[in-house]
């Protein structure tokens, strides 16, 4: 098992236009470098992800702290839309976080609720990482 496997969150990378990078704490659910994550579709990561899927991770805490000497894993994003997989994503994340996850998603509906703006809807984000 790799670190990734059982961390609670992970520094996520992507990467701007111009290629200055961007890190976000994000909780994930996978193994065996195959990791998912969900996201509103209108977020950052989500738009530089669909832009361009090269990305990197690493174990962090929840403010998106690395520590010193942390290995840094390359990998690649894919933004998914289907709602069967968007299901099963949050089903593998409620079981890992429990009321944690289940909070956030109340938060969500509630912000969507009184939006002014175009609602976001949730995409499951799919990270393919060389664990090599």
């Amino acid at each position: 098992m790799i670190d990734l496997d059982s961390a609670r969150y992970i520094a996520l990378t992507t990467f701007k236009r111009d290629g200055t990078p961007v890190a976000t704490p994000v909780w994930i659910t996978g193994a065996n470098g195959t990791y998912s994550f969900i996201t509103g579709d209108k977020a950052w990561k989500s738009k530089r992800l669909a832009r361009n899927p090269k990305l990197t991770v690493q174990v962090c805490d929840f403010r998106g702290k690395v520590k010193p000497d942390t290995r840094i894993y390359q990998g690649t994003g894919i933004v998914d839309t289907a709602s069967n997989t968007l299901a099963d994503v949050e089903r593998a994340l409620k079981a890992k976080y429990s009321w944690q996850f289940e909070l956030t998603q109340v938060a969500d509906a509630v912000k969507n609720r009184f939006a002014k703006s175009d609602k976001q809807r949730s995409v499951a984000i799919h990270l393919v990482v060389d664990i090599a």
